[in-house]
């Protein structure tokens, strides 16, 4: 299939669009709103396709670049979903025999190829890092991203935010990591980065949320973190929790740095889908790897 960018299409269709992947809408309804923007000929099913991940598009990492090393492993969350396995990711020949550790936390469809792909990415800087699967105890990952969307609305969520709490801990105790434990996530992801920079100011040393959902105000003088955000301009979802967020950093003494990229969507980081924004997307992971770096050593 040809690769659509976002001025392919109406931005009308990509906030929409942006309902249907979060879940507010359902497909019917999606469907039913979309005609409005449909080429003479062309189906709902064929307008999805367009606009959602292809995945054959995402790989910068192999799995077996020489670079690194992967491992599924499996670690316990009592008090969340029980045995939550994960994609582990580290350097083929780490400094000292450790690295500095970096959770990546994913979207709202559980552990699919574009996040397995950036925790190889971190892995090639530097870092141990560990991409975690909410849908471990709904059998994992699906392999499309409507499944996994349908899954991982059936877990509850302060039941996967345990998970993730859990895996931060799993990090900074391995024997392979420095136990400086870092996070970065995407969507969803990034508001889980946000809760865990609040609930464990003792691990997360250092916090990257790309596009995501802010923590309550009244929360966030608990965080000792180091935090980098980057948003999209056109992501007005998000971007309405920023300007409290922002005024609680501040009150709160928060090291903090925030990024807004012009004139692109929700999602411009992944590589898998119209929104992605490549210069954009290259220049925020910059920042991220230099940040981890500055903060994690």
């Amino acid at each position: 299939m040809e690769r659509k960018q976002a001025s392919d299409f109406d931005q009308r269709l990509l906030d929409l669009y942006d309902e249907y992947a979060h879940g507010r809408i359902a497909r019917r309804e999606f469907g039913q709103r979309a005609r409005n923007f449909l080429a003479a000929g062309m189906t709902i099913e064929a307008l999805l396709a367009m606009l959602s991940p292809n995945y054959a598009w995402a790989q910068q990492v192999a799995p077996d670049d020489s670079r690194i090393v992967t491992q599924r492993i499996t670690y316990n969350s009592p008090q969340g979903g029980g045995d939550i396995s994960g994609l582990l990711v580290m350097p083929a020949t780490p400094a000292d025999g450790r690295s500095p550790a970096v959770l990546v936390i994913h979207e709202n469809r559980g552990l699919n190829p574009y996040i397995e792909d950036v925790a190889r990415r971190l892995a090639t800087a530097g870092f141990l890092a560990f991409a975690p699967d909410a849908l471990s105890p709904l059998g994992g990952y699906p392999g499309t991203d409507d499944e996994g969307r349908t899954m991982q609305a059936k877990r509850k969520p302060e039941e996967m935010l345990e998970d993730f709490m859990a895996g931060a801990r799993f990090l900074q105790t391995d024997a392979r990591s420095t136990g400086k434990v870092g996070a970065v996530g995407f969507c969803y992801g990034g508001g889980v980065v946000n809760e865990l920079a609040v609930r464990l100011p003792n691990v997360i040393r250092a916090g990257v949320p790309f596009y995501g959902r802010q923590p309550a105000s009244d929360q966030v003088g608990k965080i000792k973190a180091a935090m980098l955000m980057h948003y999209a301009e056109l992501d007005q979802r998000i971007n309405d929790g920023w300007p409290a967020y922002e005024a609680a950093l501040k009150a709160a003494g928060t090291r903090y740095q925030a990024y807004f990229y012009p004139g692109v969507n929700h999602g411009f980081h992944n590589d898998t889908t119209p929104r992605f924004d490549k210069a954009a997307a290259e220049l925020a992971w910059q920042r991220t790897i230099e940040f981890f770096h500055a903060e994690l050593g």
